[in-house]
């Protein structure tokens, strides 16, 4: 494995649980509840996993070690997807910030969390193309195979430190829980859409 086979991984476990906050958000926008341990879940996941840990992996060592094999940070790929991690850090804590008001079902926070969290999805969903079509194919070929074995001893030592051990398994069951609660859209016969639980 090679840091951006790990990354990817992640990426797809992301694009999972931004299904799941895009289904959730249709739910409250259909004047539905969600059950509040739900909802705080769903915000941990992506405080935790896609920020503390996956981002901290690109931003404290990937992207630097692209720096110094010459891919451009400023005005390059590197500057754009770290200006795109902190609009994502503005969307979350957006959501977050409203989640009592929903859990009371207030419309107006309601409407807001909505907001945050369809801006959310579109943001990342269109970050992770880039990264996984653009950068990631630009740094493999960039850093050589001893650099890239450290980086992946460095995403170990982080995930160790930074979330302790455990939470990334614990992360991904709660990944299959949400997807079983709120599976994808799928087409069925005729045209006609229907939901069915599909794995992750």
């Amino acid at each position: 494995m090679i840091p951006s086979e790990q990354l990817r991984a992640e990426h797809d476990a992301i694009l999972t649980m931004l299904g799941v906050l895009d289904r959730i958000s249709d739910k409250l926008e259909r004047g539905e509840t969600v059950p509040p341990a739900q909802l705080t879940r769903i915000i941990e996941f992506f405080q935790v996993f896609a920020d503390t840990c996956h981002h901290a992996k690109e931003e404290e060592f990937l992207f630097p070690a692209y720096e110094s094999a010459g891919i451009p940070r400023e005005r390059g790929p590197i500057g754009a997807m770290l200006a795109e991690h902190q609009e994502g850090r503005g969307a979350i804590s957006r959501m977050k910030s409203q989640l009592d008001g929903v859990i009371a079902g207030r419309a107006d926070a309601v409407e807001r969390f909505i907001l945050a969290a369809r801006e959310y999805t579109a943001l990342l969903s269109a970050h992770i193309q880039k990264e996984n079509q653009v950068l990631f194919p630009m740094g493999d070929r960039a850093l050589s195979d001893e650099r890239q074995q450290e980086l992946l001893r460095e995403f170990d030592r982080l995930e160790e430190t930074r979330i302790g051990a455990g939470k990334h398994e614990e992360f991904h069951r709660l990944i299959e829980t949400l997807v079983a609660a709120y599976p994808p859209q799928t087409e069925c016969g005729g045209g006609m859409t229907c939901c069915c639980c599909q794995g992750v």
